[in-house]
């Protein structure tokens, strides 16, 4: 049968942690020899000894205090700093600056068969793209509320894909098919153009809800290959 192990008693644990200026712990209560001269010798007062480790004990422990609210001040400050990070609208790149969304107010609205609308900021002066054909364009992609959800001016590259051919959205697709090399346009898509399956953004973007309406600025730079063709 196994023996139990002492337990150490609580004094002697209190005692271990006595400061240096009281003697060393070995074990024992022990007292230092000049325990008498450091006590005053009324009765009635507590040892300067005695006084003298509370008062450091009463340090640590103010000092615990001081470091547990600057650690939660701190969080509660950083917390609110990440709430408001976000409050300021970030400048972002756009194809159509303030200016030019004054002057868009002007611009009459086209709608197509499909349900497609669009103002032209700038009509371009070069050919229009072919179905088929490679495009290189610029795109600024919103909300209707005008957050930005994606955008190539952010990624510093051109967009490049195939027009007409399902690469991209409906509405993009068909926006970009009756517009000029050199033109700007913005698109006003319908959901039902739009991402039928919705579109999760990066984060601190807005998510595009499934066949819900989103805007395009769009800028068709040039159609690779058209340009050697024409001449």
């Amino acid at each position: 049968m196994a023996t139990a192990l002492p337990m150490a008693s609580t004094s002697s644990l209190s005692l271990s942690r006595r400061p240096p200026f009281l003697g060393s712990y070995s074990g024992k209560r022990t007292v230092p020899a000049n325990y008498q001269s450091i006590c005053c010798l009324n009765n009635s007062q507590l040892c300067t000894t005695t006084r003298g480790y509370k008062d450091d004990v009463n340090l640590i422990k103010r000092r615990q205090m001081i470091a547990f609210l600057f650690g939660f001040s701190s969080f509660v400050l950083d917390s609110f700093q990440a709430e408001g990070a976000g409050l300021p609208p970030e400048e972002k790149p756009r194809l159509c600056d303030d200016s030019c969304e004054k002057q868009l107010e002007n611009v009459p609205m086209v709608t197509t068969e499909s349900g497609l609308q669009y103002k032209d900021i700038k009509v371009g002066q070069g050919p229009s793209p072919p179905v088929g054909f490679q495009v290189a364009a610029n795109y600024v992609a919103m909300v209707p509320s005008g957050q930005i959800f994606d955008s190539s001016l952010e990624k510093g590259q051109l967009y490049i894909f195939r027009v007409g051919s399902g690469q991209v959205i409906k509405g993009l697709d068909e926006g970009i098919l009756t517009m000029k090399v050199g033109g700007k346009r913005r698109l006003y898509i319908p959901g039902s153009l739009a991402f039928p399956k919705g579109l999760t953004s990066a984060p601190g973007r807005p998510r595009v809800a499934p066949s819900s309406p989103v805007v395009f600025d769009v800028s068709l730079e040039y159609v690779p290959g058209l340009e050697i063709e024409e001449e």
